[in-house]
Formats: C-alpha cells, structure tokens, sequence
C-alpha cells in the first residue's frame, strides 16, 4: 500500500493523534504516572532545544537551562501578576523573552569554536545560576501559583497540553528542517566554508539557531511552571545543562526518536538512581562518560541515532549499487563544445596577488572569462589554482588586485554576499550534507526557492537519484553530481568548479563533461573548470589557462596550450615529445 505524502498526511496527523491517544492514557494512569508523563514530555521539548543548537547547527552550547529559567521566570512574574490572556499567551511570552537572551550568548559563537565556545556557554549558564539564586522566583516566598489554562487544570489535562505541544513542536521542526534556513544549519554544521559558498549567511544562521532553541528552552521553562505551580534556583542549575547535553550528545536528540528517547532518559535517570539508593552525581558521570564515548564512536556525529541511521544508508547503498552493477551505462560522445557563441566579459581579474607570509601564492594573476564560455584552469600540484579560486570567492580576504564580476567590483564583498550575485564555486573536498536528502541539498546549494518540479528537472538533467533520495546512501561520485546540479539550479553567473569529476567512473566522467559543456546554455553564465581529467578538459574548455608558481603560464585553445613546450614541461619535467600531458 503506498503511504501518503500529502503535508496534511506528513504534518496534520501527528497532533490530533497524540492528542487522543494521550486523553485514554491520562485518564487510565495514576497521578504519579500522569505526572511523570508531563516531566517527560517538558524534557522532550528541551531536548528539541539541543537538537535545533548542537544536532541541527553544530554548535556547542552549555546553557540551555539557563535559557529555560529565564523562561519560567518571566511567565512566574506574568501569572502571579494577573497579566492578561491566561497561561497560554504567559508561556508564549515567557518563551520570547529569551530569544534576545539567546542572541546574546550567540554572539561569542561566531568567532569561538569547540572547547572555547563551550566554556563561554558555560560561563553564562553560571553566571544565570549567581543572579537567579539572589533572589527568589516570582510567587516563591508568598507560596503564590501560576493557575493553568481553564478546563486544562488537571494533572490529566495538563498533560494532554502538554503532550499536544511537544508534538506540534516536532511537526513545526520538520517542517522548518526543509525549509532554506534548516538546510543551512545543517550546511553550516557540516562546513561553514561550503554554507558561505553557497550563499548562507553562516552569522545570521548561527545566530537564527540560538534563537529558536533559545526559545524551545524558555518554553519548556513556562511549562514547567504551569506543571509545578511555582518553581526555584535549583529547577534550573547549570549542572542541570551539562546532564541533559551530556544526554543529547549520546543520543542524537535532532531526530525526533532522539528527543523522545532523550525526555524519558533525563525524567527516569533521576527516579533510577533513587530507588537504587545511588547519588544524582553518579548519573553524571556515567552521562559524561558515555557521552565522550558515543562522540568517539559516531567519528563526529551526534549520537547513536545518527549511527544507526548511517548503517541503514550504508546498506541501502549496497542494495541500490547491485542492480547498477548490472546495469550497461550508456552515454554519449562528444564534441561538447560545438557552436558555443561568446558573449560580453563576465568576470575579469586584474593583477591578483596572493602572499603568505614570504611566500607568494598567486603573482599577478589576470584573467577574464566570457558569457558562454568554459575555461579550464589547469597547473601542477602547488601552482597557485585553488588559492586563485579562494581570493575570486573571497575565502582569501588579503589580496592585492582586483575582481569584477558583470562590471562590478566584489573585492570588499563577503564569500556569501558575492556567491548571492552569482559567484558560485565546489570544493576539491566534498563537502556536502549527508543529512539532507537529495532534493533538499539540492534547494540547500541553490540557494534560492525551487519548485518540486524544477527540482526533478535538474536533477534528471545532471543523471542524479531521485530527489527524495538521501543524500547519505549515495557514494562521492553521486554526491559531487548533486551538489554541481545545485549549484547550477542557482543560476550563477560564474561557476567554478574545482575538480568535479573526482570519484567518477571513465563512463561517468564523459557524461559529465557533456552537462559540464551545456552549463552556460542553462544559466547563461560561465564556467570555469579545475580538472587534471585532461580528456574532460578536452571536451569541454574553450580556453585553458595554465598555472605555474602562482604566475599565468600559458593560455589559449586547448590544442595549442597542450602542445606548448613549456606546459609540457611544467606538468612532466621535460619538453613535448608528441605526446599529451598527463598531469596527476
């Protein structure tokens, strides 16, 4: 039976159905039980929290508790002074007074990394400990509660709430996961450098995941509220962070398994280690321990449900390689490069100079690349290539000359400001996100709002898998292929790409020089190709340009470039022999 993947189906069903089953739940189980429950359900939600800042976006963040007394003591203060519009508008209130809390502590994020940022986290989070400890929470000392929401102020119906709202967050987190913005947390995650050549604004997506986790903790806090009735210091210690990160690190709490995996370990931990007669300090450390465990097993991930899911990708691969072995792939021969009209000068590079220290990179470098033309950047190993693609992207911010793109100087854009004019470039490196799917890479790379069917059209252009496809069952090869049909899809004005047919098969490599060849007919752009593949050069460059020590060497026509004696020598050692070079 083929399940429906209408949004109604995928993102309308799930709330209703908690709902309901919750009510016969509730009502069947005892107060200590229902009570339990709700806790659980609270602790979901905060691991949502860490599965928008650290699962989602990569960034280490040690004060979400903090964020989520900041919450509870905001609508503490709104209950217990009568404001208006009951416990639902006094939790959505509480929860958004800590999103500029959270823009704050996400400030540090944009320069520091790892341990330093975790300590800076930290900090605050004991900082929030020193201030909310001088003083008492709202309705603390005069034993004041913040009353529920009517008709909902039982234990049982509180629950429901409760339950109805964790899942309706999962619903909305899914449906912000495919959207450009949750693409890029994932992108950023995966490799800030790529997520800027893509167009990403790498501060304004780090800054955007604190908020929204900012905001899922200060909710999770209000609920509190409205579960305890009143609450203290203690609810929101930091050490309360370091247990529920520790947590979230071992399970992988982005995946909505995870988070609901994650509520029931952080609520049951503590009622473990007390029937057991055992401190909460033990469940600490085994937390901890565990926690650099898992980190050392997933080789980076975050947690065990992102190792599970790599090992079921890992053998949907071999099941989709085993028919395709089968297979008889059949392209077509070139020439490529046949009637390909030039046009006005697109991008021109006038003098670049590139220095490390005393070393000299790129040495006056110029260059111009025409509309509709394809030009082949080609040198040894060391020649300066990559280091000249960095300062035309602006990955490489201290250079001498100048880059115009269409007329325009760039020279003092950003790498993500100049790939949203149309600069657009791939890393020797594969650096895609294996968490997406096909398609939403697709529309991640692009950078711009892509139909369903644009999506279909580009990947079947480019012999790419389905767009439902997940991005981590498909080999280096297949993935390159998705992220150069991306960045095609963004339209870009210049396309650099930096050696695209690596992990190609023979057979792969030449249907892919004829896509390469057709890419400035489909943007009405430009290319310019970094490849030692010399039989794809061939197939598709108008014009190579060859490096050497960071100077032009050569330039001209592929055939009078690769017969020049001094490319020849410059790749081999020695002079043409009537033989092609064959770099390496």
């Amino acid at each position: 039976m083929k399940v429906p993947t209408s949004p109604w189906f995928r993102y309308g069903v799930p709330v209703p159905a908690a709902v309901i089953v919750t009510v016969p739940l509730a009502m069947v189980l005892t107060d200590y039980w229902v009570f339990t429950v709700t806790g659980a359900a609270i602790v979901v939600i905060m691991m949502q929290s860490f599965g928008v800042i650290t699962g989602r976006a990569g960034v280490i963040s040690l004060c979400q508790f903090s964020f989520m007394g900041i919450g509870a003591w905001t609508t503490s203060w709104l209950g217990v002074h009568g404001a208006p519009g009951g416990f639902v508008v006094w939790a959505v209130l509480g929860a958004l007074a800590v999103v500029p809390v959270g823009l704050v502590v996400g400030i540090p994020a944009l320069r520091l990394r790892g341990v330093s940022l975790a300590i800076a986290t930290f900090a605050f989070a004991v900082t929030m400990d020193v201030v909310f400890a001088s003083g008492s929470f709202p309705g603390q000392d005069e034993l004041l509660i913040v009353e529920r929401p009517a008709g909902l102020d039982s234990d049982a119906g509180y629950a429901v709430l409760v339950v109805g709202i964790t899942v309706a967050l999962f619903v909305a987190l899914a449906v912000l996961d495919r959207t450009r913005l949750g693409a890029s947390w994932v992108e950023v995650r995966t490799s800030e450098r790529a997520a800027a050549a893509h167009g990403t604004s790498v501060t304004l997506s780090k800054l955007a995941a604190f908020s929204v986790s900012a905001f899922l903790a200060g909710l999770a806090g209000a609920l509190l509220v409205g579960q305890l009735g009143t609450v203290t210091a203690q609810n929101f210690a930091a050490q309360q962070s370091l247990v529920m990160f520790g947590i979230a690190i071992s399970i992988g709490v982005h995946r909505p398994e995870g988070a609901v995996i994650g509520g029931v370990v952080g609520t049951l931990l503590p009622v473990g280690l007390d029937a057991l007669g055992l401190p909460q300090d033990v469940g600490t450390i085994v937390v901890g321990l565990f926690a650099v465990y898992m980190l050392r097993q997933g080789g980076g991930e975050f947690g065990q449900t992102d190792i599970i899911r790599a090992k079921r990708n890992a053998k949907k691969l071999r099941e989709r390689e085993r028919p395709a072995e089968k297979a008889e792939k059949t392209v077509e021969a070139g020439p490529y490069k046949t009637g390909r009209e030039l046009g006005e000068v697109v991008l021109s590079v006038s003098g670049l100079t590139v220095r490390f220290g005393e070393v000299v990179a790129v040495d006056g470098a110029d260059l111009e690349v025409r509309r509709g033309e394809v030009l082949a950047l080609l040198g040894p190993n060391g020649a300066g290539k990559s280091t000249f693609i960095d300062a035309v992207t602006g990955f490489a911010h201290d250079y001498a000359g100048t880059v115009h793109l269409d007329g325009r100087p760039v020279d003092r854009l950003s790498a993500h400001r100049r790939a949203r004019l149309g600069l657009r470039r791939s890393f020797q490196q594969l650096t895609v996100a294996s968490d997406l799917d096909v398609g939403m890479l697709v529309r991640a790379v692009a950078g711009r709002k892509l139909g369903a069917s644009e999506v279909d059209e580009i990947l079947a252009h480019f012999r790419c898998p389905p767009a439902r496809t997940p991005v981590g069952t498909l080999d280096v090869g297949a993935r390159r292929l998705v992220e150069v049909a991306g960045l095609v899809a963004s339209r870009p004005r210049v396309l650099l790409l930096d050696e695209p047919a690596a992990g190609q098969s023979a057979s792969e490599s030449e249907a892919l020089a004829r896509r390469i060849a057709g890419i400035p007919a489909l943007t009405g752009g430009c290319v310019i190709l970094v490849e030692h593949d010399i039989e794809l050069v061939r197939a598709t460059a108008d014009r190579l340009v060859v490096m050497d020590f960071g100077e032009v060497l050569a330039s001209g026509t592929p055939q009078e470039v690769l017969s020049d004696e001094r490319v020849v020598a410059a790749y081999l050692g020695r002079t043409a022999s009537g033989q092609h070079p064959q770099p390496t």
